[in-house]
């Protein structure tokens, strides 16, 4: 009975060489973005500062946002630290959401752009990390 539980156990935990795969894409997808649009904000490019004009930021509080997403991302990219660097990186991109909202971009597009960039995040994190897939386990321990 105790083999059982360890097979049921070990395999609850393993997402497989593909999956495992598909989450390096998903995250290596996430982080390429999140690298361009740090440095891009970093370096003050003008279609940045005028876009972030639009959501209310001015060219110096943009250069201490991609300061501080780059830090995210180098957070996230450390096996060690992954998990804390995806809970930046959803609060992150959670105010990207409010400044979104508040500045009435349109829903699909803009608005909920960096929503789907938190899934990409998250489920790269997932299919990747052994100890957010038992974490988030849906079968009960025991």
């Amino acid at each position: 009975m105790e083999s059982t539980i360890e097979n049921t156990s070990t395999r609850a935990s393993s997402s497989g060489r593909g999956g495992v795969w598909t989450g390096r894409v998903l995250s290596g997808i996430a982080v390429l973005f999140m690298l361009f649009d740090s440095i891009t904000k970093i370096i003050q490019v003008p279609e940045v500062l005028k876009a972030s004009a639009n959501l209310g930021y001015g060219a110096g509080t943009i250069q201490i946002v991609g300061i501080i997403l780059l830090a995210c991302v180098v957070v996230y990219v450390i096996p060690r630290t992954s998990i804390i660097g995806a809970v930046l990186l959803t609060g992150y991109l959670g105010g990207a959401v409010e400044a979104n909202l508040r500045a009435g971009t349109p829903l699909f597009s803009n608005l909920l752009f960096p929503v789907y960039f938190g899934i990409v995040v998250w489920a790269g994190l997932y299919l990747r990390n052994r100890r957010v897939r038992e974490f988030f386990s849906l079968r009960k321990a025991g």
